[in-house]
């Protein structure tokens, strides 16, 4: 399985040409590779309810909401 990440990312290197293209990939990649390292498991994983994944994304955007609020008052200074 490895051996095929790594051809999967060479070809996704090799193909893709728009640098902000490639900086997204690369984050969630190294995203991916962090939650698998905090968590032991990967997104594939069937331990969830779709509920369950429903609060997680919903958990986030919460977060997500108040960092562009941080944000919009440092700028509206």
């Amino acid at each position: 399985m490895s051996q095929v990440k790594d051809t999967m990312s060479e070809w996704i290197e090799t193909q893709v040409q728009d640098s902000i293209v490639q900086s997204v990939i690369n984050k969630f990649k190294q995203r991916s590779e962090v939650g698998i390292k905090k968590y032991n498991t990967t997104l594939d994983r069937e331990d969830l309810s779709q509920l369950d994944w429903i609060n997680h994304a919903q958990e986030e955007a919460f977060d997500f909401c108040l960092y562009l609020e941080r944000l919009k008052r440092y700028y509206e200074k």
